[in-house]
């Protein structure tokens, strides 16, 4: 027998002990599968979550959500590097997500859930479920993701494998700068960092509070991986990263323009993988999304996320936007 609930706060979602297992380390491997992602989101980037929850005994499935006006989209913002439905390791996947499937159907008419990967199966397996229980359903890439899988070499072995260019430029200018790597949380440091985003080419970010949230609970948890670059005494680069379940997330990173000529990015990268390869001995190192081209001079590996959009057909008000998607992958194929 399954069951569908939600909950729009977190202290029900705590309630539940099968549900917090699965939302919590070492179940959840990344950031962004936690409860405390979660709380940071809810705490810090104004937003009205609905967490979708089916039940099986013990067995848990959620997708972890939040609402737009009349849509539901997945609870993501511009940190994630991805959002998936966390399932219990034993559970039936397919008729726990087929079960929220069907039961959203009464929440929203319309669906938006990105950025999704695919690794696992986790965007088809969703896709199934949703057009299984009536949806109309319209999958398309939207991002880019660039991963390492360091496959046993030590951080001299992966250097090696790197292009020319960035390597003589590691050479060239890794003594020009100073590097401070720590593994704690330290507010100086932080400030330095904020200092350095605020002179670079970098947007405004989209929520500091959150992002300081979540740096000082990583610090706490011994998962926080941060590096700062300094000329004559001046922080002019930093780069954030945290280390989980054998993988190294980067989650951040910058420089001030004026630095540019000393590369002090290309030193701290360098700083930091050796660190997370060596010492922390990660199978991966996940730079995120975006396509940026320096993130090929390190990576080997992109993998695509998604974007599914679903729709209750038979809603009048989802008619113009189902013309419109239905025209986006006409041109797609054309």
């Amino acid at each position: 027998m399954i069951s569908v609930v939600y909950h729009d706060d977190l202290k029900e979602v705590q309630c539940d002990a099968p549900l917090v297992e699965l939302a919590s380390a070492p179940y959840a491997r990344a950031p962004f599968d936690r409860i405390e992602w979660w709380q940071g989101q809810v705490q810090h980037c104004d937003i009205l979550p609905l967490f979708a929850v089916a039940k099986q005994g013990k067995d848990r499935a959620v997708l972890p959500l939040m609402r737009k006006g009349r849509r539901i989209h997945a609870l993501a913002n511009w940190y994630n590097f991805r959002v998936v439905p966390m399932v219990s390791a034993q559970a039936d996947s397919p008729a726990l997500l087929a079960a929220l499937a069907a039961d959203l159907a009464g929440k929203a008419p319309h669906l938006i859930l990105s950025p999704l990967p695919d690794e696992s199966g986790e965007t088809a397996q969703l896709a199934t479920a949703l057009r299984g229980a009536g949806w109309l359903v319209f999958v398309e890439p939207c991002d880019v993701n660039h991963v390492l899988p360091v496959a046993g070499r030590s951080f001299a072995e992966y250097l090696a494998t790197r292009p020319g260019q960035l390597r003589t430029t590691l050479k060239r200018k890794a003594g020009k700068v100073e590097v401070q790597l720590t593994t704690q949380f330290d507010p100086a440091l932080w400030a330095e960092y904020e200092a350095v985003y605020a002179a670079s080419w970098k947007p405004e970010e989209g929520s500091p509070e959150f992002l300081r949230a979540f740096a000082e609970a990583e610090g706490a948890a011994g998962r926080l991986r941060m590096a700062i670059a300094r000329s004559d005494g001046t922080a002019i680069a930093a780069q954030f990263w945290t280390v989980e379940a054998g993988t190294a997330f980067i989650h951040k990173l910058a420089h001030t323009r004026a630095s540019k000529p000393l590369s002090p990015g290309t030193t701290l990268s360098a700083a930091l993988f050796e660190h997370v390869i060596d010492q922390d001995k990660v199978l991966l190192v996940d730079f995120g999304t975006g396509n940026d081209g320096y993130k090929q001079d390190w990576m080997e590996l992109a993998r695509p996320r998604y974007r599914i959009e679903a729709f209750r057909p038979l809603w009048p008000g989802n008619w113009p936007l189902i013309a419109k998607a239905v025209l986006r992958k006409l041109m797609r194929r054309g």
